[in-house]
């Protein structure tokens, strides 16, 4: 297969001498792929991102969910963070045991508390209501506090999660309210919880967030964790040059607030981050067929069988992706704007525009990179279109089929 556009995935050698081909031929287009050398090099990254002795990495599971990848973690020595049931299932599943688990609930019914606490793990909460509600089901209990720590950040408004118009967490100002409900219920607090948004690529207003919550935290005597959130950005414009996050520059400065506040404290509690997409996006790419070419108004567009159902960030997030073009045979020809396009009968169904690219064929294969992170989590059945295939390419280069494709049989199952 001829490489028209591949200079992501050549650099870091992600296919392992495999034919992205002939894994489509094998699995079905289009196919979700993985690379376990990069996921397994994001976790390594995060575990040395400080030198607190008691920082613990919680990868947020909700960003991709794949049992085998949720056992490569485990085995990196991350911990994890759920926020559902079937999350919670999920990461034991994998081998996470409860001390590694955080609940991380929003907006819960009192039976899914119940399901958390059965299966023994530290709940967090998120707002007064639901502090109550943890009371009423678990009074003299341990809970945490997801508080708004006033300071939000992320490349799209939907994906913001704190400051003034988030629906997450509790505000500062509430804490004679946080007291009183403690109180109540004989409840102990032992950590406080906070997340601004996610894909940034500056530390700045991480550090502000971290500020406040160590702030507050100050104001409580005996906590045993505080946990500042994830959301740290990937490069999705890597054909264009966007720099990496730099951590090095964060990793100073956690050192020091980190330092700071244990003196002050006099106790060194555990500090948690819970990096989901810094850990899986990169590990993932998704590889679909060219299925038409037409010109409309003198637009070039590559119909694929890549749809919203499959790939949800462009849609939902105006995401922007980067995308390889590779070829069964042939040169490549000139270089053009071309608008890559999904399958489904819908007018946002588009994967990007005007990217720069050969001019397409039918059956060339598109790559669409960095797909590991919230693209099969949040993809749907929409125009009743099963789920493709995940796989994984291991260290040594084999190939794992880590989930099958569905079959459209299975789509009408709940007849039976």
């Amino acid at each position: 297969m001829q490489k028209l556009v591949s200079k992501v995935t050549d650099d870091i050698d992600f296919y392992v001498g495999n034919d992205p081909g002939k894994l489509l031929a094998a699995y079905g287009s289009p196919l979700f792929v993985y690379s376990e050398r990069v996921l397994r090099e994001r976790c390594r990254e995060m575990r040395g991102l400080t030198d607190y002795k008691r920082l613990q990495i919680y990868y947020s599971a909700k960003a991709n969910t794949n049992v085998r990848l949720l056992e490569i973690i485990r085995d990196e020595g991350l911990n994890t963070d759920a926020m559902s049931p079937g999350e919670i299932l999920a990461v034991k599943r994998a081998g996470f045991t409860p001390e590694r688990i955080l609940y991380v609930s929003n907006n819960v019914t009192a039976e899914e508390l119940r399901f958390a606490l059965k299966h023994n793990l530290t709940v967090c909460v998120d707002s007064l209501s639901q502090l109550e509600l943890f009371g009423r089901v678990n009074p003299g209990g341990n809970v945490a506090i997801r508080i708004n720590p006033n300071v939000g950040a992320g490349h799209h408004e939907k994906v913001v999660t704190g400051g003034k118009d988030t629906k997450f967490g509790v505000n500062m100002e509430y804490e004679p309210q946080i007291r009183e409900i403690l109180n109540r219920y004989s409840l102990r607090i032992i950590g406080l919880h906070a997340h601004i948004g996610s894909l940034f690529m500056d530390e700045t207003p991480y550090m502000e967030a971290a500020k406040a919550v160590m702030g507050f935290a100050k104001r409580f005597d005996d906590l045993d964790f505080v946990d500042f959130g994830g959301g740290f950005g990937v490069p999705y414009r890597k054909l264009s040059g966007e720099l990496r996050f730099c951590f090095k520059d964060l990793s100073v400065k956690l050192n020091a607030l980190i330092n700071e506040f244990t003196r002050e404290y006099g106790k060194e509690i555990v500090i948690k981050l819970e990096p989901g997409r810094y850990i899986v996006a990169e590990c993932g790419v998704l590889l679909g067929t060219v299925t038409a070419v037409k010109y409309n108004a003198g637009n070039c567009f590559a119909g694929t069988d890549i749809g919203f159902n499959i790939l949800p960030r462009p849609v939902m997030y105006g995401a922007h992706h980067d995308i390889e073009l590779y070829r069964p045979y042939g040169a490549a020809t000139k270089t053009m704007p071309v608008t890559v396009v999904g399958n489904i009968c819908e007018s946002g169904d588009i994967i990007a525009r005007d990217m720069q690219l050969p001019e397409p064929r039918e059956g060339d294969v598109a790559a669409i990179l960095d797909t590991g992170a919230y693209c099969f989590v949040m993809a749907s059945n929409y125009n009743q279109r099963p789920l493709p295939a995940e796989v994984l390419i291991t260290m040594d280069g084999s190939v794992k089929l880590i989930r099958r494709a569905q079959t459209p049989e299975e789509l009408l199952s709940y007849l039976d």
